[in-house]
């Protein structure tokens, strides 16, 4: 410390005294007021001391000669010049900043279909700057879709593995929904098909224009085809229509928690996800009456020209509509896992692989008494197509365009039939047809549904 000689003023032999205030910092800032260096003060002289910490860092406290700084924690203080002083003012890194991560997972539809993996779901603590990898992994026979919410930093909001840097508070979702299972469904002069990834094709009739706009929907995980209506069930349990809608059948906007939906000739009936069914359209027959007490615990609905079908949960069968032909006459089937309903005929398939039908007979539509293996039946205009465990496909009824000359089909998983055409989607996801192709509805030759 350099002390300076007292310098004597004023006439009595009373002086006053000056002192040397030396400043410095250590790295990480600096003393901004007034500044590092030397500085000559009188005695008494109240000093201002401001340090000034440089980014990433934060003001400790002043060291040295210090008894007479006010405060020596503050980074802005004084100090009360009674001698020489040295003093330093003290910088260390700033701790980082604290952000929170909020993570969770969701599916557009009823079921659980994925979580966050890595780092997991819940709410986590990152210091400022940190890269975070975020892994989401879906469950079988569902897909990743994309990641919402505060997603600035994220790397690729479009794949499940992936990175997110910590410079706020974020909360983020990952998003997944079921894929697709691929089918095909006959309207009644139509083809629809759906692909895995959830959209649809669709060639035939469409003068109410129930095919075109239907190749752009997106996120279809089932589909359905009236008379004149398509019907498409979204993976976030809503259900898009198009077509006629001359008695409402297409007014389905409203519909949530939908798990299946059928279209009859002229009416769309949904399944909800707690066993009840609802249905809108043409109820000339009764056959939107499906909201009585023995519509409960269904777990499979059906639609015929103008009658409905659905299935309980224990096996057996309820219908409502058009019982002209009797078929709705299904009170004493048991043991049944699928129903299928035509114009003005119902069949069930039982869990031994047999099938039963009652209802209009006029061209042996409903002689399948004999039929074993079966794991699905489809309903046509006036004919039954039944698929065997052997990939191959057995039919009975009106064959005038060659709807039931499905003998030789091979590797077949899935068929249906319309008014007068059958189709069946093949294991290489693959499409044959067969029957009227008035409108081009078995022009399904290119297809690939996988």
């Amino acid at each position: 410390m350099v002390a300076l000689a007292a310098e004597m003023i004023g006439c009595g032999g009373r002086g006053v005294n000056k002192y040397d205030l030396i400043i410095s910092s250590t790295a990480g800032g600096s003393v901004t007021t007034p500044t590092d260096g030397t500085f000559t003060y009188d005695t008494g002289t109240v000093v201002n001391l401001v340090a000034t910490p440089a980014t990433g860092y934060q003001f400790v406290n002043w060291t040295g000669d210090v008894s007479t700084i006010t405060n020596v924690h503050a980074a802005s203080t004084t100090i009360t010049m009674n001698d020489n002083y040295s003093i330093t003012a003290n910088f260390e890194p700033s701790p980082a900043r604290q952000y929170s991560l909020t993570i969770s997972s969701t599916t557009e539809g009823c079921l659980i279909c994925g979580d966050v993996t890595t780092p997991g779901e819940g709410t986590f603590i990152y210091s400022s700057g940190t890269v975070v990898n975020l892994v989401a992994q879906a469950e079988e026979g569902c897909q990743f879709v994309d990641w919402t919410g505060d997603v600035g930093t994220i790397a690729n909001v479009n794949t499940a593995t992936t990175t997110i840097t910590m410079n706020a508070d974020y909360s983020i979702m990952a998003n997944f929904r079921p894929y697709a299972s691929p089918i095909v469904v006959a309207g009644a002069d139509r083809t629809v098909g759906l692909r895995l990834d959830g959209t649809v094709k669709c060639v035939g009739k469409n003068e109410n224009g129930q095919c075109t706009d239907a190749g752009g929907w997106t996120n279809i995980i089932q589909v359905a085809a009236g008379t004149f209506h398509t019907l498409g069930l979204k993976s976030d349990s809503t259900v898009v229509a198009l077509g006629n809608n001359a008695f409402g059948q297409c007014d389905v906007g409203g519909w949530t928690n939908i798990v299946e939906i059928a279209a009859g000739s002229e009416h769309t009936v949904g399944l909800r996800a707690d066993g009840t069914v609802v249905a809108v359209g043409d109820n000339t027959y009764g056959q939107c009456n499906v909201d009585s007490r023995s519509w409960t615990n269904i777990v499979q609905v059906a639609a015929g020209s103008w009658h409905t079908v659905g299935l309980r949960a224990d096996g057996t069968v309820v219908a409502a509509g058009d019982n002209y032909y009797t078929q709705c006459n299904v009170g004493s089937w048991m043991n049944i896992v699928q129903v299928a309903a035509g114009s003005w005929h119902t069949l069930g398939l039982r869990a031994d692989g047999t099938a039963v039908a009652v209802g209009d007979n006029i061209y042996g539509q409903c002689n399948v008494g004999d039929w074993s293996n079966i794991l699905q039946v489809a309903a046509g205009y006036w004919y039954t197509v039944g698929l065997l465990s052997f990939s191959t496909v057995v039919s009975v009824g009106d064959n005038p365009y060659g709807q039931c000359d499905i003998g030789s089909w091979t590797n077949i998983v899935h068929v249906t039939a319309g008014w007068r055409h059958t189709v069946g989607l093949k294991a290489d996801g693959t499409v044959v047809a067969v029957g009227n192709n008035a409108f081009g509805q078995c022009n399904v030759d290119g297809w690939d549904l996988f």
